[in-house]
Order: structure tokens, then C-alpha cells, then sequence
């Protein structure tokens, strides 16, 4: 199954990811696939686009500070385009903006914006075709989270019970069925 709610263009300055659909668990291990595969071929800077995102879920922001600090010990950063107010409003809750700029205005992609989202809108994209399975799904749930909880005290007490539970998930999983992937 082709995941397309995102889409993607490296431009010389860097990765460019627009989020088609809102930003969840279910398409987050396909932004994290695209940026790593980036960052891995020594990419270091990566711009996610939210214009078309009506909103993100704390497994999407926590895929998005654990590749902001990939970025960031990579000499680069991650940034937000075209974030709502009640996304902006999501991702600073939790300490994200620590880590990522939110449509920073001096951005060099600022002044092409436009032309770089007509490039993904005029068929020059990818869609992911990322799969994974349930263990494999709640391990990247759980690793999101995790990283949102070492952000700081605050996350650590709201995601505590979640990253508890998923690691029992798992934990019962394996004893059940073995150490798949």
C-alpha cells in the first residue's frame, strides 16, 4: 500500500515533505523513512510543509523532534511551513519549538514558497511505501513518545502512562509470539 497524504522533493537547499493529510501515527514511519533515507545520503536540512495538514497527533510531533535532532547533529535543522494556528499551538505545548522553527520568516524558502509547492503539486513527488507491522508500528509509537518525554518534566508526566503501556504491549508480544520486526 502506497502511503501518498505525503509527498516529497529534494531542492539544492534541502528536503522538502508536504503533509496532504493530518500528521499521525499512521504516516508518521513514512516522514521518518523519507527523512532518514535524506540525512542518511548526508542531507542535512529538511523544511515540513502543514499548509494541507488540518492537524498532527503527539506520535507526528514526536517523529518530528526525534528527526529535528537528527538534522541538528547533522550541522542542520528542521523547519515548519505553513503551520495552523492550532498546530503551532500543539507543537510549542510540547517543547517543539526548542527544536524546530516555526515558518521562520528570514527562511531562504520563504520567498519561493509558492514555486516549491507547485513543483510537488505538478507530479514531481514520491508517495511512501512505507509498511510496517503492528510490533513494528507500536515500537515507532513508543520511540516518538519517548522522545517527546526527554524534552522535558512536563511531557515526561503526560506521555509516562502511554510509553508504559506500549512497552507492556510489546513486552507481551514477544514473550507470546518471539522477537519479531
Amino acid at each position: 500500500m502506497v502511503d501518498t497524504s505525503l509527498k516529497y522533493h529534494e531542492f539544492e537547499d534541502g528536503m522538502w515533505i508536504r503533509c496532504n493529510s493530518r500528521g499521525c501515527f499512521m504516516n508518521s514511519p513514512a516522514l521518518k523513512g523519507i527523512a532518514e533515507k535524506y540525512l542518511g545520503h548526508g542531507g542535512t536540512h529538511i523544511v515540513v510543509d502543514l499548509e494541507l495538514c488540518p492537524g498532527v497527533d503527539s506520535t507526528f510531533m514526536g517523529t518530528l523532534a526525534g528527526l529535528a535532532r537528527r538534522c541538528m547533529e547533522a550541522g542542520g535543522s528542521l523547519e515548519i511551513a505553513g503551520a495552523t494556528e492550532r498546530t503551532r499551538g500543539a507543537m510549542e505545548g510540547l517543547g517543539l519549538d526548542m527544536l524546530i522553527e516555526i515558518d521562520p520568516p528570514e527562511a531562504l524558502w520563504q520567498r519561493d514558497l509558492a514555486a516549491r509547492r507547485s513543483v510537488l503539486a505538478q507530479g514531481d513527488i514520491h508517495g511512501s511505501e512505507e509498511t510496517l507491522s503492528e510490533m513494528q508500528r507500536t515500537r515507532h509509537v513508543l520511540e516518538a513518545h519517548n522522545t517527546l518525554r526527554s524534552m522535558n518534566s512536563r511531557n515526561d508526566v503526560a506521555f509516562g502512562y502511554v510509553c508504559e503501556t506500549l512497552q507492556e504491549d510489546l513486552m507481551r508480544h514477544e514473550n507470546e509470539h518471539g522477537d519479531e520486526t
